[in-house]
């Protein structure tokens, strides 16, 4: 999900880890509590825009309409200070609903008991996951065969552009392979001193979303072999997508010139965005940057298209790199079946998800949501929904200690941008052994 929401809920797993041995989920469902019976739940989110937190507050009274004898007590924008505190201490103000933005987390959640397992309550329910939900957002809501949770909408990313600097640059199409990508930037770029007036894309990894897994969203690899060891350093994609990745920074200036442009930009959710305001042409982001840019009334015509691919796969054009928000039980609730009624109302009725994904602006997770007549959204919001069903779309694997090896990822993708890292190979076997023993520490 969003780079400014990993941080809370990376601290958010670190939080209710604390209590994940002392209160993991069962396989068989234990919950002992009536469904049907009067009764007042927790729900816990992390949403603070003002609708965001509406869109929640709408679906919630929904479901309370339809289930009139369960109450749901709304607890958002949570504090991890406050949340620590709760899940220690446990008791009847503790959460029974959590919900989290960060989808590389699940490895966590599931291993550790931190959310509980859902499969009796899927089981019980009758729920047909493979019909309901897309397969890549069943894979980043469990680990390792273990289901703690389920998606409560999803972000897809792909390409914006500025339709008005393409007419002007004689460009009629979107670009679908890198090397069309690093051609179209480079046509779309206007130098200005030691700088620019216009970047036609910024590439650069400290860029906004332009991370390595959102990177390696066109690239679809596998992070992990079938012996549960990272694989960065064995398949091919991991290094043709860093060669790509550099090639395109040295393309258009150096990580230098890069840089000293990157620090004039505005803050990424803001209205001051280099996209809105047009410093550059091209962006990769998520679906929520539609709605942003429409609010900030950019003065051009905005397109949207998926990620270019590389030039060697064309044929899986119209993929994308996919995350979202999950929702599962907390383990030390005692009402774990009423909890379970909310979290199949909000992530599997229809009317439910596509009320919530057309109050914020994010993509429908399930099959018949994204086909309902009653979507909205922007002009070009549909092609997100495309991306999201494209059965070459991913999400990096999970694993036991978190997002850490996509954070090391991260890191070694900064150094070899910036030219430390001068054997790509080795560079990447010293990685993967990194990564490999951080998750052996974390067992």
């Amino acid at each position: 999900m969003r780079r400014n929401r990993f941080l809370s809920a990376a601290a958010l797993v670190a939080a209710i880890s604390v209590t994940a041995t002392a209160c993991t989920g069962s396989a068989e469902n234990t919950a002992k509590d009536d469904p049907n019976a009067k009764t007042t739940i927790n729900f816990w989110h992390g949403w603070n825009a003002p609708k965001e937190v509406k869109g929640i507050e709408e679906n919630v009274a929904r479901f309370e309409k339809a289930h009139p004898n369960i109450k749901v007590n709304v607890i958002g924008n949570i504090n991890d200070d406050k949340l620590n505190q709760a899940l220690r201490s446990g008791g009847s103000k503790g959460p029974d609903v959590v919900s989290s933005f960060t989808t590389s987390n699940i490895g966590k959640f599931c291993s550790s008991g931190a959310f509980a397992d859902l499969k009796p309550f899927i089981e019980k329910s009758k729920l047909d996951l493979e019909k309901t939900f897309p397969k890549v957002m069943l894979d980043y809501t469990q680990f390792e065969g273990k289901r703690c949770a389920l998606p409560l909408l999803a972000d897809a990313y792909g390409l914006y552009y500025n339709k008005d600097a393409f007419e002007k640059a004689g460009i009629t199409e979107p670009p679908q392979t890198y090397s069309e990508l690093s051609a179209v930037a480079k046509k779309l770029t206007k130098p200005k001193g030691d700088g620019f007036e216009q970047l036609g894309f910024m590439p650069a990894y400290h860029g906004y979303e332009t991370t390595t897994e959102h990177y390696l969203g066109s690239w679809g690899p596998e992070y992990f072999d079938k012996d549960g060891k990272s694989n960065v350093a064995k398949d091919p994609a991991f290094a043709e997508m860093l060669t790509t990745q550099k090639k395109l920074v040295d393309d258009l200036g150096g990580i230098k010139k890069l840089d000293r442009f990157r620090n004039t930009f505005g803050d990424e959710f803001g209205a001051q965005h280099p996209f809105h305001t047009g410093q550059v042409a091209m962006q990769l982001d998520g679906e929520w940057r539609l709605g942003m840019a429409t609010d900030a009334k950019v003065p051009f015509e905005i397109g949207v298209a998926p990620m270019p691919v590389p030039d060697s796969r064309k044929d899986t054009y119209g993929r994308g790199f996919l995350s979202g928000t999950v929702m599962g039980i907390a383990p030390q609730s005692k009402k774990q079946n009423a909890a379970w009624e909310l979290i199949e109302f909000m992530t599997t009725g229809t009317e439910a998800v596509v009320a919530f994904s057309n109050a914020i602006n994010n993509v429908p997770s399930t099959f018949e949501a994204l086909k309902s007549p009653d979507l909205k959204g922007p002009e070009g919001f549909r092609t997100f929904h495309e991306i999201a069903q494209h059965s070459r779309s991913n999400s990096p694997a999970g694993a036991v200690n978190g997002d850490a090896h996509l954070n090391s990822l991260q890191e070694f993708g900064y150094q070899y941008e910036k030219g430390a890292v001068k054997d790509l190979k080795a560079g990447l076997e010293k990685l993967a052994q990194q990564i490999d023993t951080d998750i052996a520490k974390a067992k």
